[in-house]
């Protein structure tokens, strides 16, 4: 049996891609996470793991959706070969079995070119905050109130006014305001 497994980093990202060529390549059953792949629990692996049996594939689109980083990709591609269950990436279009000496040469050469993408990638997104800070952009989202609503916001609330209402002027929690009021 193919078993699928596919995952994206965050809940607004979208696993059609993955579902679908998944199921092209013949999945009977797909497991599936919205979770970063750094993350040690996920669900869906976790559950794609336990259902595979002796002699089942388990498919991924990429190895990146698979481990966390090299170590963890070979692990669990070791201990399913263990368990004498295959690994396949479309992707890469590699089959890791014990079975074939040029599978393992392969799989070990992807894993390691997809962990030093992740790692060129984390490299880039560092380097593209600290330039960004020295051109005094500090990132995150931009403050809801400007310095003259902030006024306002503490002229209400020394003049009594409920900070439910203060909150519903401006579209934002109390929590928010409270906020406001001690940072500023």
């Amino acid at each position: 049996m193919k078993v699928g497994y596919a995952r994206v980093s965050t809940g607004i990202q979208n696993l059609d891609l993955q579902l679908d060529a998944l199921r092209e390549h013949g999945c009977e059953e797909i497991f599936t996470d919205k979770i970063s792949g750094a993350r040690d629990k996920r669900q869906g692996l976790d559950e794609a793991l336990r259902f595979v049996r002796s002699g089942d594939t388990i498919v991924v689109w990429r190895l990146d959706r698979l481990g966390r980083n090299m170590q963890h990709l070979i692990k669990i591609v070791n201990d399913l070969n263990d368990r004498g269950i295959s690994f396949h990436s479309l992707q890469e279009n590699i089959t890791m079995d014990k079975a074939s000496a040029t599978g393992q040469l392969m799989f070990h050469l992807f894993a390691a070119f997809a962990e030093f993408e992740r790692n060129l990638i984390q490299e880039r997104s560092a380097a593209g905050r600290v330039a960004a800070r020295a051109r005094g952009r500090l990132g995150g989202r931009p403050e809801k109130l400007d310095k003259k609503e902030l006024e306002m916001l503490k002229t209400l609330v020394a003049n009594g006014t409920p900070i439910t209402d203060i909150a519903q002027r401006w579209g934002v929690s109390r929590t928010t305001v409270y906020r406001y009021l001690e940072k500023k």
